[in-house]
């Protein structure tokens, strides 16, 4: 009885939070997001259309001008056009990354550039910490010059 009092008293000291805090300092984790993100980007640079499949969650949803892809599977297909040649059609560039309290979500969003360098739009990725530990893209969408 005495130990389960004991178990009792010290159940009722451990604050409960409805949010679970991230075993890591969300600085670390917006810092391994934003590298994430810039290493994504630099597929399309090199033109390594495989290293970029590597960055997509297996139920991804990109949403485009057109109709949304659906799945890994679908994202790599849809986007394999765009590392076609020599040169990429646009980069991009993590500008804010933010992290939600538990280190599970994050989004990163930035300026989108033409081959000469213009602005043509702005991207909102969502990623997620995947169970191996990755940051994969769960969701994308783009939009021209929405800030």
């Amino acid at each position: 009885m005495r130990q389960l009092a004991l178990l009792a008293a010290a159940l009722l000291a451990v604050p409960i939070s409805p949010v679970a805090r991230a075993a890591e300092p969300l600085e670390a984790l917006t810092a391994a997001v934003r590298a994430r993100e810039v290493a994504f980007a630099k597929t399309m640079a090199d033109r390594d259309h495989a290293a970029f499949a590597g960055f997509v969650a297996e139920e991804a949803l990109f949403m485009g001008q057109q109709t949304p892809l659906r799945g890994r599977q679908a994202v790599v297909e849809g986007w394999k056009r765009y590392f076609e040649g020599a040169q990429a059609p646009f980069s991009w560039t993590p500008e804010r990354v933010e992290v939600v309290a538990s280190g599970t979500l994050a989004i990163s969003s930035g300026p989108v550039f033409d081959p000469q360098g213009q602005r043509v739009g702005t991207f909102n990725s969502t990623w997620r910490r995947e169970k191996d530990g990755e940051w994969r893209v769960v969701i994308d969408i783009g939009c021209p010059l929405c800030r």
